[in-house]
């Protein structure tokens, strides 16, 4: 494939194209993605530009073993790695968006609040400065005048992942889900009709309110899972320390970014596992290295 890392026409023709791809897949059920029963998807947390934990993910989800096999992303922006005070996570996109055009059906990137916010232009921190700034300067050093036309086909990219998989088995798999205290503001019928800008920003938007969710209770959770046809939620967005939490009664919290980051593989043939069961099913990302093969710079960094 082209250059697209430093080539601004390269760089909006990759992301403009996986944002097709996904659009037109046969999963694509409005908001969400729906995966039937067979095959096996590896579901991850947040990833946060930590491109050596995508690469052993990419391993792990084995999608040339089968077309059946999947893995869900999230959360691929805004890392800690800066270059000189720079945020270049636009280049995880882009790696991203290459695993979409060469596995379609089979890598679904979903919605997360970091992404909502760089393309809607929100403000945003970790707690390292401010996230939308620090991209924003990495995207006017690498492409100057052009920076605006990547920023156009990151948003058309970013606007076209699904806010949730959906998956036959009764597994749901999504960034977050509503806080409770926001509840009334929520629109739950989301998942059966196209987004629109007002879904994405805040403070009432479905999608805004869906992925930024925090402190679900145990009587939120049942009342999701009822009304969803949900036996169990993974998710990232809350912080996990040793890579996986489980929230009672049926929310598994999944971190892919840190030092500690697991995934896990749900058969999809079967039903979806227990919250309990999941965690305990969980792998240390570590446990997919390549460190022979290592290339910090892949999957696909457009060579």
């Amino acid at each position: 494939m082209a250059n697209w890392t430093s080539n601004v026409d390269n760089y909006a023709r990759l992301l403009r194209d996986a944002a097709a791809a996904m659009r037109a897949s046969p999963l694509r059920a409005r908001s969400v993605v729906r995966l039937p029963r067979r095959g096996r998807l590896l579901a991850t947390g947040d990833i946060h530009d930590n491109t050596m934990h995508l690469q052993a993910v990419v391993r792990a989800a084995e999608l040339d073993a089968s077309r059946d096999n999947h893995v869900v992303l999230h959360e691929l922006i805004h890392g800690d790695r800066l270059v000189n005070d720079m945020d270049m996570s636009y280049r995880m996109l882009g790696r991203v968006a290459e695993l979409v055009l060469a596995y379609p059906e089979q890598v679904h990137p979903i919605l997360a609040n970091h992404e909502i916010a760089q393309c809607r232009g929100q403000h945003i921190s970790k707690g390292a400065g401010d996230n939308l700034a620090l991209f924003n300067a990495g995207l006017d050093w690498v492409f100057g005048d052009d920076a605006g036309l990547a920023a156009e086909a990151i948003s058309d990219f970013v606007r076209a992942m699904p806010l949730a998989l959906r998956c036959d088995n009764g597994l749901f798999v999504s960034h977050s889900v509503p806080s409770p205290a926001l509840a009334k503001y929520f629109d739950l019928r989301v998942l059966e009709r196209d987004l629109c800008d007002e879904d994405l920003d805040g403070p009432h938007g479905a999608a805004y309110l869906m992925t930024w969710g925090r402190q679900q209770t145990a009587e939120h959770l049942e009342a999701l899972a009822r009304e969803w046809g949900v036996r169990t939620f993974i998710v990232g967005h809350a912080h996990a320390p040793v890579g996986v939490e489980v929230r009672e009664p049926n929310m598994v919290i999944l971190n892919t970014d840190h030092q500690q980051g697991r995934v896990v593989a749900i058969d999809l043939a079967a039903d979806a596992p227990p919250a309990h069961a999941v965690a305990n099913a969980s792998v240390a990302v570590v446990n997919y290295f390549d460190l022979e093969g290592l290339d910090l710079e892949s999957p696909g960094a457009g060579s």
